[in-house]
């Protein structure tokens, strides 16, 4: 294959926006179609060798698993290997145990998978994570894995109908994309379906090369240099991605690698020693700029400036070229490594991270590195009678509620709600047995527990939980009871977290479209419904205003007050963080006039909310309570329900 010095240019144009976007450099808002690009040299290049090896009949699936594995493994383990001792020493249980996870990912290739399934590519507890930006590889790997397998099959069709053959493959995959971005954001970002037709655009690029060379265009070339450099700066994280958005970068790829003849003015500037030099070491540099990043904001007690980010920028070139020039330049010569040599040492390396992965797993990111109690560990427990009295089964029992109190007296009392309610759940039942008075339970996960909302999680979509409101209503209304408790995650709803994360969607019919703005709009609508109807039938509602949610998983709280020397107060969540991100719901209960039973003192003190004490945890995660939480309620409990 002959070398084309303004491939390796645009590798840096790839490379160099991706570092900056991931920096946090705004101005390089649309960086992450760096990724793009690659894929789309990938399939040039990687086609372009196959389409060679078969008409000269030299094709060989080892060898050509060979060259992979000297190009992609030894740089990657590499910063792999340099990545564990600082996870080991600044990552807290929750953060080494995913770290674990994806290094099980990466050495199976499907990296991509995990993070789907685990996150959002923008969220921002993505950027904590230093192994995130394999996902990419992940994509490459399986189209290597697949691609020259197809290839081969069908070369005994006809070079012009394999062509044919991908350029609807490409198609398939690019309307995949299009209705993948509106229904399945992140799965549509992470797998390799939906963004085979990149890799695949850099394939059809190869047949036309292969048949008719690289032709001289000085507009076309420009043309595609602009539309990669348009992208960039333009496109932001709102951009709908992978999508017909992305043909902008990839097209604009295409024209580079069709027209850019050497002579034109596109080829001579990516030609240039910069660009080649960034285009040589751009693996090792994408490979090392994610872990110094994610490293960097676990470590600093603020968000880093951009200051630091910079120089991290350059760090990550430096190191590049360090790995460049005694990783990757010795594993590419035969002569250096052998054929065995490489397999050998892939299949080691593969393993040993597997394993070192798996392990860390299974011991909960090696949690008894710090001083945590036993007793914190056990007391991370909820209530046992989740499956009696919660979950998606009760919508499924009609006119089936579970006791709760005393069974000699009248259910008067009824509780209901998300999975909040079942944290509630052990407190009330306690309470109402001393005070001998009887009630009923139910409540789901993500269910919003007012009357004509429908949830649009996707678990409750085939659940709906607007049936199990309407149900609830209709007993409460045939039946003796007169109080109704309202217990959820209120800023689940129309906030989320701190961060804005953990958001879920609801709206007034399941094809809603799912915004913040709708969301806040049923809320609003749905508690104000809700008091009316229960009010007209006179029965007193009253609601529970949010728990304190943690910043953290507890676990991580403990192992942050043991790393940091700070008490655990001081590592809990500040009370006035958790009232500002309670302000809306709040202000809307008091603007409906709501009956509310608030804990907020129960959990906070003047500054802080905290998180247990040295040997019980009052959380099972970041906002729901274990048992040893739930039972702080009771005592506040039997003082109001007994001037109920």
């Amino acid at each position: 294959m002959k070398y084309r010095a303004e491939i390796d240019g645009l590798r840096a144009l790839a490379v160099v926006p991706v570092i900056l976007f991931h920096a946090g450099f705004e101005l390089f808002s649309g960086g992450f179609v760096g990724v793009d690009v690659f894929f789309v040299i990938s399939g040039y290049l990687i086609t372009t060798i196959l389409i060679e090896d078969l008409e000269n009949k030299r094709f060989s699936l080892v060898s050509f698993y060979e060259r992979r594995a000297r190009r992609i493994l030894p740089a990657l383990f590499f910063v792999m290997f340099v990545c564990i001792p600082f996870a080991w020493m600044w990552m807290l249980p929750i953060q080494m145990k995913d770290f674990s996870q994806s290094l099980v990912a990466v050495s199976l290739f499907a990296s991509n998978v995990l993070f789907w399934r685990k996150s959002g590519y923008f969220d921002a507890a993505a950027e904590e994570k230093p192994l995130l930006h394999t996902w990419s590889l992940a994509v490459e790997e399986q189209y290597y894995v697949l691609f020259p397998i197809f290839l081969f099959l069908a070369w005994r069709y006809g070079k012009n109908r394999v062509f044919w053959m991908i350029v609807v493959m490409a198609s398939i995959s690019l309307l995949l994309s299009e209705w993948g971005w509106r229904n399945k954001a992140t799965a549509n970002f992470y797998l390799a379906p939906t963004r085979a037709w990149e890799l695949f655009a850099g394939s059809i690029a190869a047949f036309i090369v292969q048949k008719n060379g690289v032709q001289k265009n000085n507009f076309l070339a420009l043309l595609g240099l602009a539309a990669i450099i348009f992208s960039i700066f333009a496109y932001d994280e709102s951009t709908p991605f992978p999508s017909v958005y992305a043909l902008v970068p990839v097209l604009g790829v295409v024209l580079l690698v069709l027209y850019a003849d050497k002579e034109t003015i596109a080829a001579k500037l990516l030609s240039t020693r910069g660009f080649v030099g960034l285009g040589l070491i751009s693996y090792s540099a994408y490979l090392w700029h994610q872990p110094l990043f994610a490293f960097a904001r676990i470590r600093s007690l603020e968000y880093p400036s951009l200051l630091l980010m910079l120089a991290l920028s350059f760090l990550s070139i430096l190191l590049a070229y360090i790995s460049w020039r005694y990783i990757e330049k010795p594993f590419r010569q035969k002569t250096r490594i052998t054929k065995k040599g490489i397999f050998f040492f892939s299949t080691v390396g593969l393993l040993g991270f597997l394993l070192l992965g798996y392990n860390g797993h299974i011991n909960e990111g090696y949690r008894d590195r710090f001083n945590i109690s036993d007793s914190v560990y056990t007391s991370l427990s909820r209530s046992e009678r989740s499956r009696e009295c919660f979950g998606k089964d009760v919508i499924k029992q009609p006119n089936w509620f579970c006791d709760i109190g005393s069974n000699s007296s009248q259910k008067n009392i009824f509780v209901f709600g998300d999975s909040h309610s079942l944290s509630f759940l052990p407190a009330i039942d306690d309470a109402l047995s001393q005070i001998n008075k009887g009630g009923l339970f139910t409540g789901t996960s993500g269910c919003t527990p007012f009357l004509g909302i429908h949830s649009l999680r996707n678990d409750q979509l085939e659940n709906n939980c607007n049936e199990l409101n309407r149900r609830v209503f209709d007993y409460i209304k045939d039946n003796a009871v007169d109080t109704l408790i309202l217990v959820a995650r209120w800023t689940y709803y129309t906030d989320g977290g701190y961060e804005g994360d953990n958001f879920s969607y609801i709206g007034f019919s399941e094809t809603d479209e799912r915004t913040h703005e709708l969301s806040k709009l049923a809320f609003e609508r749905g508690l104000r419904e809700t008091l009316t109807a229960y009010n007209e039938i006179g029965v007193n509602v009253i609601v529970v205003p949010q728990i304190p949610q943690q910043i953290s998983e507890p676990l991580d709280i403990y192992a942050s007050s043991d790393l940091s020397g700070k008490s655990l107060s001081e590592s809990s969540v500040a009370r006035s963080q958790h009232l500002l991100l309670q302000s809306y719901v709040t202000n809307l209960f008091e603007a409906e006039s709501v009956t509310l039973m608030d804990f907020t003192e129960t959990f906070c003190g003047e500054f802080y909310c905290n998180i247990g004490t040295e040997n019980a945890s009052f959380y099972y995660d970041d906002d729901h309570l274990s048992l040893s939480g739930s039972s702080l309620l009771v005592n506040p409990l039997l003082d109001f329900l007994s001037n109920e």
